[in-house]
């Protein structure tokens, strides 16, 4: 059947200034009631879950047609951003180089490549891949290719890594992603003869992977969506289904499992983390072969309401805790006195929080987040105070080790594309090591942290850039980004697409919000949860802050959030859908009452993040902001553009596909509720170089036609 198409004149409904807009495609609604916890929930999109069933698919082809007729009517803009997003994406992508006997591997893709291959160039005589000395990396040098994406699905939308090099630099353990999948295959390539093994690992969730010592075979963690996470060992020549079992044994699917090899003594390292919350450690002693357990995993540090980031260093373990302290410190301690009375206290907490930590030379470089940005202070090994790092302001910075006595500090801002310099590390001296591969001006523009005050008082610090001379009087057209959750803290980055924005004469703000580690631990719980509306509330406070000191105002107003940030997104418009006029939606959780259910998802640990609406208690409050459910009939909700695809198997997609479906039949504004949607995309990517300049151009370009005449 022919879908109907007419034109609702947007004057009648939210004032002459507004364009008019053809009507979505017709939805079919599906009486679908189910009871949870003695509520009766009607789903009536349900039938959209079915990724595979025809009418699904024809749904998913009339809404990526509507969604370009749609977006005919923003051409001008979407040229404009598609031209600056070339010069801004399209730059060359480096990996960090992995030693492979007399050559060094890494990922490079140049301009004009849609995605990146594995190559590889001479390597400095002697050291290692951590300490090697060589030169920085010409994009345009010639390099031997080693593996080819290309060769794999000429349309760039498989692509490969490092997952690892074998001690004597004969075998490289790479992965094979198919589109945005986060499953890979894990293949074997003889660097000798530049030919595969027959071995492989078949597509699935991995963690670490591992040559033994002897290359015999590779240890490596499988992640089931249905049995958890499990450690084995795959020894070449045998088939994978008799990799040996060595860890794992009741480690539930809501958590990750890492581990670090020790080679004297041979052992493992094990970490269990559930979540973004708390983690176990466990040693696992080995024979000498590296690969035999010499008995069971022994339990180091279990049950503690902490996280724990380890490594190993001469004979002790090293780790970044909130234990005890929610701003992090650093500890050390013996395996044989694991116990916290036995450990050694080296970085106390301070009142920044420890984001992280490098050990180079004979100090310690360790970054502290200090208003919503990196400070990086240097320390003895024993935690004596030895001065600091000079950054710039709101920068985001990291070190490794550059051969004997030298260091790299990298550098990125809002307004400035990341730079490495080379550092003596005795005289402090720097010199400029490898310049931007991206050219961006911005001579005239200031970097601005406000403070906005949440509804239950709590300061939230929120970054602006804008043009310096811009007048504060409501009139500027802001893109409002935000994330909050899962422990990840938000820095000032060069971000094409909100230098892209800014270059078109828009203002870019940044919310740091609970739920991230901005300000440590207890932020980050104060944003998960039950505490979860707390995110909602500070992300409104940032929008409301921002028009009350002038600089934008409602009609002005656009916000962009991914994944998580999707969720937020969602949830604000759907709290107080008058504070926005456009909203980009990429990559969503959106239906938290149905989440626990979804059997498309990979991204159980989530649960715990989120809640489990399984549960009475969780139910409750994730009944209160669900997104989905929350869309109310006849609301005038903003402009949306929402994105996803068939293979984002972390966020399954069915969640965008429901809410588009239930926003155009809900909303009352005459704005344009859209969805794009590539089949091949997903939450690890799976889009070349070409497509994630369209897909960024056409959102822009969207939330820019939307404010103009606000």
């Amino acid at each position: 059947m022919a879908l109907r198409r007419y034109l609702v004149l947007a004057s009648l409904l939210v004032g002459s200034c507004a364009p008019a807009v053809e009507s979505p495609p017709p939805t079919p609604r599906k009486p679908v009631v189910e009871e949870l916890h003695g509520e009766r929930i009607a789903d009536p999109y349900r039938w959209l879950e079915q990724q595979i069933d025809p009418a699904v698919r024809d749904w998913i082809d009339a809404q990526n047609a509507y969604a370009e007729r749609v977006l005919g009517a923003a051409a001008t803009q979407r040229e404009a951003f598609r031209a600056r997003l070339a010069a801004l994406m399209d730059r060359p992508e480096v990996g960090t180089p992995r030693r492979a006997g007399a050559r060094e591997l890494f990922t490079l893709r140049r301009p004009g490549e849609p995605t990146a291959s594995i190559v590889a160039r001479s390597a400095p005589a002697g050291g290692d891949a951590a300490e090697a000395a060589a030169g920085p990396i010409d994009p345009a040098g010639r390099y031997e290719v080693i593996v080819d994406p290309l060769a794999l699905r000429p349309d760039g939308t498989t692509s490969v890594d490092i997952l690892d090099v074998s001690p004597a630099g004969k075998l490289l353990a790479y992965s094979v992603r198919d589109g945005g999948r986060d499953e890979v295959e894990v293949r074997f390539r003889d660097l000798g003869t530049g030919e595969d093994l027959p071995d492989r690992l078949a597509q699935a969730l991995y963690g670490p992977v591992h040559f033994a010592p002897g290359g015999a075979g590779v240890l490596y963690v499988h992640r089931s969506r249905s049995d958890g996470p499990r450690l084995r060992y795959h020894r070449f020549g045998t088939p994978a289904a008799e990799d040996a079992l060595l860890f794992g044994e009741g480690v539930p699917p809501t958590a990750f499992l890492s581990m670090r090899p020790i080679a004297h003594p041979p052992a493992l390292l094990l970490e269990v983390q559930h979540g973004w919350r708390r983690s176990d450690l466990y040693w696992l002693p080995l024979r000498q072969d590296g690969v035999t357990p010499a008995g069971p995993a022994r339990p180091l540090v279990v049950g503690l309401d902490a996280l724990f980031d380890v490594e190993w260093r001469e004979g002790r373990i090293w780790a970044r805790t909130n234990h005890e302290a929610p701003n992090w410190r650093l500890v050390t301690f013996e395996p044989t006195r694991p116990e916290p009375g036995g450990w050694q206290e080296v970085l106390a907490e301070a009142d920044d929080p420890l984001a992280a930590y490098v050990v180079v030379g004979e100090r310690i470089y360790a970054t502290y987040l200090v208003d919503s940005a990196h400070a990086m202070r240097v320390f003895a090994l024993d935690g004596t105070p030895q001065g600091q790092l000079d950054l710039p302001p709101a920068s985001t910075a990291s070190v490794r080790a550059h051969g004997e006595g030298r260091a790299l500090l990298t550098i990125e801002s809002f307004l400035t594309p990341p730079t490495t310099w080379e550092i003596d590390l005795a005289t402090g001296e720097r010199r400029l090591y490898q310049e931007p591969t991206v050219s961006f001006d911005g001579s005239g523009m200031v970097v601005e942290l406000i403070d906005a005050l949440s509804a239950d008082g709590t300061l939230v610090p929120v970054h602006v850039v804008r043009r310096g001379q811009a007048p504060l009087d409501g009139s500027g057209r802001l893109l409002l980004h935000g994330y909050g959750g899962f422990n990840v803290a938000l820095t000032p980055r060069f971000d094409p697409l909100a230098a892209a924005w800014l270059q078109a004469g828009g203002s870019y703000a940044l919310a740091h919000l609970r739920g991230g580690a901005e300000r440590g631990e207890r932020w980050h719980r104060a944003g998960m949860l039950g505490n979860k509306q707390h995110v909602f509330d500070d992300f409104i406070a940032a929008a409301e802050t921002l028009i009350e000191r002038g600089y934008t105002r409602p009609q002005r107003l656009a916000i962009r959030g991914v994944s998580n940030g999707g969720l937020l997104m969602a949830a604000v418009i759907t709290q107080r859908p008058e504070l926005f006029r456009a909203a980009a939606i990429a990559f969503p959780d959106l239906d938290m009452l149905r989440f626990f259910t979804f059997e498309q998802t990979n991204n159980k640990p989530a649960l715990l993040e989120y809640g489990d609406a399984s549960d009475p208690e969780q139910f409750a409050f994730l009944r209160a902001y669900s997104p989905y459910q929350a869309v109310r009939d006849g609301v005038r909700y903003p402009a949306v553009i929402l994105s996803s695809g068939d293979l984002d198997t972390r966020v399954p997609p069915l969640q965008a596909r429901k809410m588009t479906a239930r926003l155009q039949a809900a909303s009352r504004s005459g704005r344009p509720v859209i969805l794009r949607y590539d089949a091949r995309a997903g939450h690890a990517g799976g889009r070349p170089i070409g497509r994630r300049i369209e897909d960024a151009a056409a959102e822009l370009a969207f939330l820019e036609w939307q404010l103009e005449g606000g």
